[in-house]
């Protein structure tokens, strides 16, 4: 097999396999399809090689194609005809797997952490799936702090870099892009993870918090810099590339995004080459993938993406840069390693279980136990509270939550009583969201104080009440917390109880029960084999402080009940 460039001694005319012709139409709207003639004396065919690459880099690929194009490529008697597809990494990561009607292969997207995940998903799934070779960077860009300049001034900006911590912090209003869809939010789950998570990798409560905060504005990196271009004042600080900063004040002709690069490191977009090889290629796609990608490389190329405002693969920046002028100053940055895959894989699942919309029935012990203090001098009604409103804090409108508070007769001939029906957060009830009245049923908590602990029937009412209204598009669970164990004899026996939710529970419709047992006294065995038989888990609470990691890590682990 052979490839050859040369000019023919007269035209060639064009025609189409019809095969070829039906690719470039299921390619849609964003793919522009560099066609030259495919019949004549030097081709009899056209060997189509399809490209897909990230939006950030079309301009360059497109260029590299035009350039390899005009050398009129001929594979084994067949015309090479690029086809470049403009897509998301997140996208084509998610469907190369199992792609089957006209895959590219070849891929630029805009960084390895994709390439990456989508070898890790193609590995498990046979002698079918493509195989992926991920080459070396074409070009960098550094994920930097972005917001109005006049924000960033106010965070010293440019003389003083802006923390990662300031976009941590509560007090700062900040957005993040979905992970499971941007790069720019996968990167910065990253850094967060390199900054927060355990040594392990595994997420902690500080990590799972901040995750929380920051995901309920999550938006997409084009509404970030289209807020910034609306109202300066209300955009918040968002996650970029430095090369899309570059890029969005040269076409506002001057200064409005700005961007910061973070002391304590940051990551690397990198933009690899991906050869994506299956069994099915025709033949000469090899061949002809590797001309194109000596064109991806050279020297032409490597000067637009200069010009694009991209680093090279080293992480120089084009000369000139002004921060006050450009937004971006080409600093030095300090590279963060690249996760795993498997660190990866980790992060979108953590991410994925953070955001997940909830649909919870919190269930509050009002025993007269409930007085009693924990090590910070706190009663365990008031630590048990404060902790429920951190929660509430960090969940989204969008999340249903009701409250009931429990002890022995608290609301005859029930040992319950509903406080706050189960809704959505944001919906009015009267003339307060259901976020404000559940803090204020949750500060109220302390005058219901007093009788005995009512746990099974309690537990009982709360499952069946939360499976009678079972919502097939969001994590429905109950989260009971209680510093004792059943003291109400009337009551069915724990036994029977256990029984009860066995029979009744549905894995096609799970509600899981997780169980929190503050102090020394609460009945852990009980709680344990409750959690179990519905799939859910048991937590124990000895200080104030384990409180708010208990609920913490429930919310991490909603995604995987009832297999965690």
């Amino acid at each position: 097999m052979s490839a050859r460039s040369e000019r023919p001694s007269r035209a060639r005319r064009i025609a189409l396999p019809l095969g070829t012709l039906v690719g470039v139409l299921a390619a849609g709207a964003t793919a522009v399809v560099a066609l030259k003639a495919t019949s004549g004396p030097d081709c009899t065919g056209a060997l189509p090689l399809k490209v897909a690459t990230t939006p950030a880099a079309e301009a360059v690929v497109r260029g590299a194609a035009d350039d390899y194009q005009a050398t009129q490529p001929v594979v084994d008697g067949r015309c090479v005809q690029v086809q470049v597809e403009t897509r998301t990494a997140a996208d084509v990561a998610h469907e190369l797997p199992t792609a089957r009607i006209n895959p590219p292969v070849m891929w630029v997207p805009d960084s390895t952490m994709w390439a990456e995940e989508a070898q890790r998903q193609s590995a498990s799934l046979g002698a079918e799936a493509p195989v992926l070779e991920v080459g070396e960077p074409l070009a960098g860009s550094p994920l930097v702090i972005a917001g109005p300049a006049e924000k960033l001034r106010g965070l010293g900006w440019p003389s003083t870099a802006v923390a990662w911590a300031s976009v941590l912090a509560p007090g700062v209003e900040a957005a993040v892009s979905d992970p499971t869809t941007s790069t720019e939010g996968l990167a910065t789950l990253a850094v967060i993870r390199a900054r927060l998570g355990n040594a392990d990798g595994t997420p902690n409560q500080e990590l799972i918090g901040s995750l929380m905060r920051i995901g309920r504005n999550a938006v997409t990196v084009r509404d970030s810099f289209n807020r910034v271009g609306q109202d300066e004042g209300s955009a918040p600080l968002f996650t970029a590339s430095e090369q899309a900063v570059l890029a969005a004040n040269r076409a506002a002709g001057g200064l409005r995004v700005a961007a910061s690069y973070p002391a304590e490191g940051t990551m690397m977009l990198d933009y690899p080459v991906v050869r994506i090889k299956r069994a099915s290629d025709q033949p000469g796609t090899g061949v002809a993938a590797s001309g194109f990608e000596q064109a991806l490389r050279s020297a032409k190329t490597r000067e637009r993406f200069v010009d694009a405002g991209f680093r090279t693969p080293d992480g120089q920046a084009a000369a000139g840069l002004s921060a006050e002028r450009d937004g971006v100053g080409g600093d030095a940055v300090n590279a963060m390693p690249k996760p795993s895959p498997a660190e990866v894989s980790e992060l979108l699942g953590t991410w994925g279980a953070v955001s997940l919309d909830s649909r919870m029935l919190a269930v509050l012990d009002v025993s007269g136990s409930m007085t009693e203090l924990m090590g910070n001098g706190q009663t365990r009604m008031a630590a048990a509270s404060e902790a429920a409103l951190t929660a509430l804090g960090m969940l989204p409108d969008t999340s249903e939550i009701g409250l009931w508070a429990f002890s022995t007769n608290k609301n005859p001939p029930n040992d319950w009583v509903e406080l706050v029906p189960l809704g959505p957060l944001g919906e009015v009830l009267g003339s307060a969201p259901r976020r404000t009245r559940l803090q204020q049923g949750a500060k109220g908590l302390a005058a219901l104080v007093g009788g005995g602990t009512a746990l099974n029937d309690t537990t009982l009412a709360a499952f069946r009440r939360m499976q009678s209204a079972y919502d097939p598009e969001k994590i429905n669970s109950v989260v009971l917390i209680t510093d004792g164990r059943n003291d109400d004899y009337a009551s069915i026996t724990t036994a029977q109880l256990l029984r009860t939710l066995e029979a009744e529970s549905d894995p096609a419709r799970p509600i899981p029960l997780i169980m929190v047992g503050l102090g020394q006294e609460a009945d852990m065995e009980a709680l344990r084999a409750i959690s179990a038989a519905t799939g859910g888990k048991a937590y124990q609470a000895l200080e104030a402080s384990d409180i708010r990691s208990v609920l913490l890590d429930a919310i991490s682990q909603r995604r995987c009940r009832p297999n965690c």
